[in-house]
C-alpha cells in the first residue's frame, strides 16, 4: 500500500512536469490523480498482457504518466470552468 502511494505521487509529479503551464494542484490532488492514472496505467497493461495491474513494469508506467497528464488537464479545465461562473 505504501509503495502504491509512493508511486502515485512520483506519477503524479512526473504528470505535472510534462503538462506545460503552471498547476493550481496541492499535492493531495498530486497523489489522488496520480493514483488514479496508475490504476488505469496498470489496467491497460494488464489487459495487453505485460502483467498484473499491481505490478510496476514500464509500460504500465508510461501509460500511468500518460493518463495522469490527461487527467490533470481535465481537473485544470474543470476548476478553469468553475472559477469562471463564480460572481465577483
Amino acid at each position: 500500500m505504501i509503495g502504491f502511494i509512493v508511486a502515485g505521487l512520483i506519477i503524479g509529479a512526473l504528470a505535472r512536469l510534462i503538462k506545460p503551464g503552471k498547476q493550481r494542484l496541492g499535492i493531495f490532488a498530486t497523489l489522488l490523480l496520480g493514483l488514479v492514472g496508475s490504476v488505469i496505467g496498470g489496467t491497460i497493461a494488464n489487459l495487453l498482457g505485460t502483467g498484473s495491474i499491481w505490478e510496476l513494469n514500464v509500460l504500465g508506467f508510461v501509460i500511468a504518466v500518460i493518463a495522469s497528464v490527461l487527467l490533470i488537464g481535465v481537473a485544470e479545465g474543470l476548476s478553469h470552468r468553475t472559477r469562471e461562473k463564480e460572481p465577483r
